[in-house]
């Protein structure tokens, strides 16, 4: 999250981060990247709640313009143009986090969630239940949100709330690379996008569990048809979302708010109703979800106390 400015996705050259903030920003890839490991919970709500999204949409913007340039026979030129807006002291040590969180976790975080999923729901049920504040804090708010914000938030609820319903019809054994390729194309869209989750997205279409597999395994065939799916949908969805904020950064993040509220219907610990749980079954998940809450006020005083030093500095 930034500081309560309407986000604008273009301007000068990033100034040079601190090298400071390099075990910070290592930290916070790993937590993105350790949250796209499980089903119903989404990278980039993650990234709103952390502080990144809107510097990470706006490097991923330039580093998508930089490939178009080529394409399109730009020339070098306008390739070293659009790079030199990213934010590589940000960028890099947040996909190391990332790509790290998801070598090292995938089979334990499957364990873990398989081991203790009531206690594992409540965390992340805490963690987005208060984060669905975090977009709301991107831009001022001079009058209340009007019906029409109302709705929007309520559609985006509906939308959240129903696809983290779909139940897939089980595991792919072998599935054809093209799948994985349009697979991975749509589940990218949770990087970007709140409140939708990319391996919720997998396990709907059976490809959640052959993906870690092919993590764990090094099946680098599988990787790379999926890292390109991936690409081939940043491309889309990153102009989207930018041009959404530029635009229209109210109705925006209200839609993220509606479409992060709407996923707490796959964190919730209690989904079947007709099995009894013990006292303990109960406490637990509820710490968890208090341990969670508190995380995520923490990060949002953080970042308004550093958002502020950064005002304070400039003047």
């Amino acid at each position: 999250m930034t500081s309560p400015t309407d986000p604008a996705p273009a301007g000068p050259p990033p100034a040079r981060r601190p090298l400071t903030l390099l075990p910070l920003d290592l930290g916070r890839g790993f937590l993105i990247g350790l949250t796209e490991l499980v089903p119903g919970v989404s990278g980039s709500t993650i990234a709103l709640i952390v502080g990144l999204y809107t510097q990470l949409l706006r490097s991923a913007h330039h580093v998508v313009e930089a490939g178009k340039s080529l394409l399109r026979g730009g020339g070098w030129s306008g390739f070293r143009r659009e790079l030199a807006q990213v934010d590589w002291r940000l960028i890099i040590p947040v996909i190391v986090g990332m790509g790290g969180a998801v070598l090292l976790l995938a089979g334990p975080i499957h364990h873990l969630v398989e081991s203790y999923p009531l206690s594992a729901l409540g965390l992340f049920f805490g963690i987005v239940l208060v984060g669905i504040a975090a977009p709301l804090r991107m831009v001022r708010w001079s009058v209340p949100p009007g019906v029409d914000l109302i709705l929007l938030f309520a559609a985006g609820f509906v939308t959240a709330f129903v696809l983290t319903g779909l139940g897939g019809g089980g595991d792919q054994t072998d599935p054809h690379l093209f799948i994985v390729f349009l697979a991975a194309a749509v589940a990218i869209c949770a990087l970007i996008i709140p409140g939708v989750s990319g391996s919720f997205l997998l396990l709907a279409m059976g490809l959640y569990a052959p993906t870690l597999q092919a993590v764990s395994e090094l099946d680098f065939v599988y990787i790379g048809v999926f890292a390109a799916g991936a690409a081939t949908g940043l491309i889309s969805i990153v102009q989207l979302v930018l041009r959404a904020l530029e635009r229209i950064p109210r109705f925006t993040v209200v839609l993220m708010a509606g479409l992060m509220a709407g996923s707490l219907r796959a964190l919730w610990p209690w989904q079947d109703s007709s099995e009894r749980y013990s006292t303990g079954d109960i406490s637990a998940p509820l710490l968890f979800m208090v341990a969670g809450a508190a995380f995520v006020l923490f990060m949002m005083v953080l970042d308004a106390r550093t958002a502020k030093a950064n005002v304070d500095k400039q003047d």
